[in-house]
C-alpha cells in the first residue's frame, strides 16, 4: 500500500468507528444472531430507514463487519459477532460508549488541548468529565458497561500474573460494578472484598454479587476516593483509575491509600504503561487528554508519583495484554 492511499485511510478512519457505534446502539448483530436477515427485516427489528440503513451495512460489509448473501441478506461475520450483547468478551458496550456523543465531541477540540495543554471536556462543556457523567445516568451506565467489558477481557491475564491467594481482604478503590473484583473473588476463595465507588455507580451491585454467590465475601461501599477510602484491607487494587487524573488528583487519591492501609498492605495499580511503540497506549494517552484530563504513564513516572504518596514501587508485573500489575507498599 502507498503512503497516500495509508494517509487516507487513518484519516478516514473516524468513519468506521462511527458507524460501528451507530450499528451497536441499534443492536443489529443481536438481531442477526440468528438466521440472516433482509434489510427491510433489519430496519423494522431496529426501528429505522430501510434505504440509509442499506447504505450502513453496506458500508460496514466491506470491511468486513457484516456480510452481504447474493439474495441481499445480510449475517454477521466474526468480527460484527463482537457487537452481540450475549457476548461476554465482546466489544458492543465498548462501541456504544466510545462512539456517543460525550466522548465523540471532545475530540474536535484536541487542537485547543494541545495549544493550550487544557482538557478538551472541560473546555467545551464547562464541567468535568465526571460532573457530566454523573448528571446523566444512562451515559453513566453506558460507560459503567464498557468499563466492565474491559475488565472482563483483562482479568484472566491479571489473575495469572498476580497471586491474589497471598492476601485476606482487598479493597477495589473506584471499581465500578465490580466485574475485576468479582472475578478475582471467584478465584480465590479464601479472599473477602470491599467494592468502593460512588453510590450511583455502586447502587446496582448488589443483586449481582448474590447472583455470582459472592455477597458473603464482597462488602459494597459507597464514598468518594477524593475524601477517603475504606480502611481494613491488607491490599488496595486500582485499575484504570490513577491514568484518569493529573498528578495533583493522582496524589490525593493515592494518599487517601495510603491512610486507609496504614503502615502495612500492598498498593497494586493495574494500567498501561506508556510505551512510544504501541499506538494502543499513545492514543489512550491522548483520550486522557481529551476526556477525563488525566495522562498515561512510565514505570519511571508511576514510581515518582508513589513516593509523593508515602509509597514505595516494588516492581512492574506485566501481563499476556498491554495491562501492566505496578505494585508497592508504604515506604518504611
Amino acid at each position: 500500500m502507498d503512503a497516500t492511499t495509508r494517509m487516507q485511510q487513518l484519516v478516514t478512519g473516524f468513519r468506521v468507528s462511527q458507524a460501528i457505534h451507530v450499528a451497536a446502539t441499534l443492536g443489529l448483530s443481536d438481531h442477526l444472531a440468528g438466521e440472516p436477515l433482509s434489510v427491510a427485516e433489519l430496519a423494522t427489528a431496529a426501528d429505522c430507514d430501510e434505504r440509509t440503513l442499506l447504505r450502513l451495512l453496506r458500508a460496514l460489509a466491506s470491511v468486513e463487519i457484516y456480510h452481504q448473501l447474493p439474495d441481499g441478506r445480510f449475517t454477521n461475520t466474526e468480527l460484527s459477532d463482537q457487537l452481540r450483547a450475549d457476548n461476554p468478551l465482546g466489544q458492543r458496550a465498548v462501541a456504544v460508549n466510545i462512539g456517543s456523543p460525550t466522548n465523540w465531541q471532545p475530540w474536535s477540540w484536541l487542537l485547543h488541548s494541545v495549544r493550550t495543554g487544557e482538557n478538551a471536556f472541560f473546555a467545551l462543556n464547562g464541567c468535568s468529565l465526571w460532573e457530566h457523567r454523573a448528571a446523566n445516568p444512562r451515559e453513566s451506565a453506558d460507560f459503567d458497561a464498557s468499563m466492565a467489558a474491559m475488565s472482563r477481557r483483562a482479568a484472566p491475564a491479571i489473575l495469572a500474573a498476580y497471586d491474589f491467594g497471598q492476601l485476606t481482604k482487598l479493597v477495589d478503590v473506584a471499581g465500578g460494578n465490580g466485574t475485576l473484583l468479582m472475578a478475582i473473588l471467584a478465584a480465590n476463595p479464601a479472599l473477602s472484598g470491599v467494592l468502593f465507588d460512588q453510590p450511583h455507580v455502586v447502587a446496582p451491585v448488589g443483586a449481582e454479587l448474590d447472583r455470582a454467590g459472592l455477597a458473603q465475601r464482597c462488602a459494597v461501599v459507597s464514598g468518594d476516593m477524593f475524601d477517603q477510602v475504606p480502611t481494613g484491607g491488607d491490599a488496595y487494587l486500582m485499575k484504570a483509575i490513577i491514568h484518569d487524573w493529573a498528578d495533583p488528583e493522582a496524589l490525593t487519591i493515592l494518599r487517601n491509600c495510603r491512610s486507609a492501609m496504614g503502615d502495612s498492605g500492598v498498593l497494586l495499580i493495574v494500567e498501561r504503561l506508556l510505551d512510544p511503540n504501541n499506538p494502543v497506549v499513545t492514543f489512550g494517552d491522548l483520550t486522557m487528554l481529551v476526556l477525563p484530563g488525566g495522562l498515561e504513564r512510565t514505570v519511571e513516572e508511576y514510581g515518582e508519583l508513589l513516593a509523593g504518596a508515602g509509597f514505595t514501587l516494588t516492581r512492574a508485573i506485566p501481563t499476556s495484554t498491554d495491562w501492566a500489575i505496578i505494585e508497592a507498599v508504604p515506604t518504611a
